[in-house]
């Protein structure tokens, strides 16, 4: 207590310079209308810029959330245009039926997942999430985010799975040029994680440099529609009945954040169809 009294008897001069000085403010600026709307325009100007500093530091904090709300919006929208795509190819096969009843269509759904574990510059890349079988991930569900197609769910655990990335040269993807019915296969060639090439595309397919590549919907992974990219060029091949093109990826694998797996509800239907056809085959065999 002797130290503080001492140091305010030892500093009373800057105290009572300091008291004069903010009563001289608050009479300044409460008696003179002027000098009292600078400073309320200053005082708000400076707070003003302090919100906004806290704003931006909590906005940053915020962004995985406002993220994932966005994704499941996508997916949402997504799972609509699959839907609504899906309604007006059975209308056409229902014409000129007018009264016929609308059948089942194909029912995609997604489950949402962050990226924990990305490779993109191996041979052969893999991606991890952080949603596994407890959330519903099954083997062999496609893996999308908001810009293209990203992979394929290959092994999964009770809550984590591995994705094989669309960079690994063991995924082949069923793709076609949109407005097109002639399909391809896409495949990375190891070369750069922004390119890929497309394969085994008929000669007589017309496209131009900037078309978009999207998948074909010829298995029970991906529906119809999905993009994967845009036509870079066309690449040399000793076929001369099929084109090989370059394809630059819609995906930046560098910067993959939040997924979505896709759940196909007719997909265990599909794949009984498909084992039942290859056994009848080789029941066949004598």
């Amino acid at each position: 207590m002797k130290n503080l009294l001492d140091f305010i008897i030892k500093h009373s001069s800057w105290f009572v310079f300091l008291f004069f000085a903010v009563m001289s403010c608050l009479l300044l600026f409460q008696s003179n209308p002027y000098q009292h709307s600078i400073y309320f325009t200053s005082a708000n100007a400076v707070s003003s810029s302090i919100y906004g500093l806290f704003n931006n530091v909590t906005s940053y904090f915020h962004l995985r959330g406002i993220n994932e709300d966005l994704q499941q919006r996508n997916a949402m929208l997504e799972n609509e245009v699959v839907s609504l795509r899906d309604q007006i190819n059975n209308y056409k096969m229902l014409l000129p039926d007018t009264n016929a009843v609308l059948g089942n269509y194909r029912n995609f759904d997604f489950v949402i997942a962050h990226v924990i574990s990305n490779s993109i510059s191996q041979p052969y890349n893999y991606i991890t999430i952080n949603r596994g079988r407890a959330d519903g991930v099954l083997p062999e569900m496609g893996v999308v985010d908001q810009n293209g197609v990203v992979g394929i769910v290959n092994v999964v655990g009770e809550h984590s799975a591995r994705i094989i990335s669309l960079l690994n040269p063991n995924l082949r993807l069923s793709c076609k040029v949109k407005n097109s019915d002639f399909f391809g296969s896409l495949v990375w060639d190891c070369v750069s994680p922004q390119y890929a090439v497309l394969e085994e595309l008929p000669r007589h397919v017309e496209f131009e440099k900037g078309d978009t590549v999207i998948t074909s919907g010829y298995s029970a992974v991906f529906p119809e529609g999905l993009i994967v990219g845009t036509i870079e060029d066309k690449m040399p091949t000793n076929d001369d009945n099929f084109y090989t093109l370059k394809i630059k990826l819609t995906t930046d694998f560098s910067r993959l954040s939040t997924v979505r797996a896709i759940k196909n509800g007719m997909k265990e239907e599909l794949d009984a169809l498909e084992a039942a056809d290859y056994n009848s085959k080789k029941g066949g065999r004598k």
